[in-house]
């Protein structure tokens, strides 16, 4: 078991869950199974934020360019993510977790679409910790529709131009209630963010793992929060400079 320390841990952690299909390649499966598998790997990541005091984690489920994958594999992965809601509400209530999503939830079909708001409506008053479920996302659409909200509200006077700043802009894309990251993880071996959390991650840490997405569990958790911790983030500063505040 890898020791962390529980005073120093990242308040947010953002996750790109990457592998699921090489997993079902290496073990002989339809990818729609290595989706199930993967599912587990997140039941069991969220249990793992929560016991350590995670306050935030951020997981990217499905971007807008997954639209793109073959249709059975896209009808998979809606049914999945409907039967996982479903299955997992009531540990979200007994473990006090509030469930928030980021990315265009309109474009989801239906019956998703309707269970995830149930979700979202159930646990708004949770507290202990929020989980952020990033589906048909992309941080470039992301960006584009702050951009137009921004003109929006400054065409109607609500804000005007000297107004916008970088907290601002901040506060018009879909994570403003959420802290920025500070630690990206990614599975599989690839080094890449995959237009996720662009903004947002300016000065996250990264962590890349070779494990593939089915086979993350909490002692790889643990291996990527121990890393962190031996990074010293600077934020633009010198180390002298951190030292002395």
């Amino acid at each position: 078991m890898t020791n962390i320390d529980l005073q120093k841990l990242p308040q947010h952690i953002a996750i790109i869950m990457d592998g699921n299909g090489r997993w079902a390649q290496k073990h002989a499966l339809g990818r729609v199974s290595g989706h199930k598998k993967g599912a587990e790997a997140v039941r069991d990541t969220v249990r793992a934020c929560r016991e350590l005091g995670i306050k935030c984690l951020t997981l990217y489920a499905f971007s807008v360019e997954n639209w793109l994958r073959p249709n059975s594999e896209v009808e998979g992965l809606m049914r999945l993510l409907e039967e996982f809601l479903h299955s997992e509400i009531q540990e979200l209530m007994d473990n006090d977790i509030r469930l928030m999503t980021i990315g265009n939830i309109d474009a989801l079909r239906e019956p998703v679409k309707k269970v995830l708001k149930e979700s979202v409506g159930k646990t708004a008053k949770n507290s202990s910790m929020i989980l952020t479920l990033a589906l048909s996302y992309g941080s470039r659409d992301e960006m584009i529709h702050a951009v137009r909200k921004i003109l929006n509200d400054k065409d109607t006077g609500k804000i005007t131009t000297e107004e916008i700043t970088k907290e601002l802009f901040s506060s018009y894309l879909d994570t403003s209630l959420l802290p920025d990251p500070d630690l990206l993880i990614r599975t599989s071996g690839e080094y890449r963010v995959s237009n996720f959390l662009l903004w947002q991650m300016a000065y996250t840490e990264f962590y890349f793992t070779d494990v593939l997405w089915p086979d993350f569990r909490r002692d790889d958790l643990l291996k990527a929060i121990a890393e962190y911790q031996r990074r010293e983030r600077r934020f633009g500063l010198t180390s002298d400079q951190i030292q002395k505040t």
